[in-house]
């Protein structure tokens, strides 16, 4: 595999660890606050943390523009374009995964968790699909993977009779919106900057729900001082870190391979729980964890590869 490959395999498990918390901080953060509310307050976060990343790296690029005696990388006409690309990018990844986090919070309230967490990363059978669509070659490999871990997930989540019910299709149309945001990554992150990219998306994101809480709901500080803790880690880990990771790990793979290896959160949220809070893990659920695991190995293996 190649180092840049890898390297971008590791950024996006990290995001997955990140997401396989976040789960616990969602649904904790919705006992004080309204979801509009909650999502529109992390993401605003997520985008605020980015900001000195983004002067940092922006005054470097200038010291080194000036090193060199080149004029600043991006001047004139070609400034303006990778600007108004920029933008663009940053405002649909924000619209998808605006819509796509305003239906998983609504569908965590009428499901349990685990179910929810299955619904979510069928992601991974919808992205190839939608692949399919969009004339994608999508490799044998890839769909063996895929249905390996979905049933890994079925294993790893449902532990209760699955029934379909209201929040169980909430959340299933978070994960046709998750499949349109991880798409639309795949097609702006190599044409822009990642980190620039994530916080307009941030923003876009964190304005919308912020409207709607302010016409449905009743936001207030004392909320938000009560549901600080959850709402910090969802908006510092799993806004500014986690899904800028995503941004920047998705240049060096196509986005079935990323959806797979995003998919490892399910399992993480499990052995997390195990791990730190002693919660049992059976035979069924560490099959689960084994199948999903095995199906992002095997994806990651190229022809040329070496045992």
């Amino acid at each position: 595999m190649k180092k840049k490959s890898m390297i971008s395999s590791l950024f996006l498990f990290l995001a997955a660890c990140i997401w396989g918390f976040a789960f616990v901080a969602q649904s904790v953060g919705m006992d004080y606050m309204g979801p509009l509310t909650f999502n529109s307050v992390r993401f605003l976060i997520g985008g605020t943390v980015l900001l000195p990343l983004i002067y940092v790296r922006m005054r470097k690029l200038v010291r080194e523009n000036r090193g060199s005696g080149a004029e600043p990388a991006g001047d004139g006409p070609k400034k303006g374009a990778g600007i108004a690309l920029s933008l663009k990018g940053g405002i649909c990844c924000g619209l998808a995964i605006c819509a796509a986090s305003v239906f998983q919070q609504l569908g965590i309230q009428y499901t349990t968790v685990g179910k929810a967490g299955f619904i979510t990363t069928l992601y991974i059978i919808l992205v190839p699909l939608f692949g399919l669509f969009m004339h994608r070659k999508i490799p044998g490999k890839v769909w063996i993977a895929a249905a390996a871990a979905a049933v890994g997930l079925y294993l790893l989540c449902i532990t209760e009779g699955f029934a379909v019910g209201k929040g169980d299709l909430l959340v299933f149309v978070c994960a046709i919106l998750f499949s349109v945001h991880i798409l639309v990554i795949d097609y702006f992150s190599p044409k822009v900057d990642g980190v620039v990219l994530s916080c307009i998306q941030f923003y876009t994101a964190g304005i919308l729900c912020g409207a709607g809480a302010l016409l449905t709901e009743q936001p207030s500080g004392g909320q938000l001082v009560q549901g600080m803790v959850p709402i910090l880690y969802a908006g510092i880990m799993s806004c500014g870190v986690a899904y800028t990771l995503q941004v920047v790990g998705q240049k060096e793979l196509e986005p079935t391979v990323a959806s797979l290896i995003l998919s490892m959160e399910s399992v993480v949220s499990v052995l997390a729980g195990w791990l730190l809070l002693g919660q049992s893990l059976t035979v069924r659920e560490l099959a689960g964890c084994v199948l999903v695991f095995a199906a992002v190995i095997l994806v990651q293996i190229q022809p040329g590869d070496s045992p």
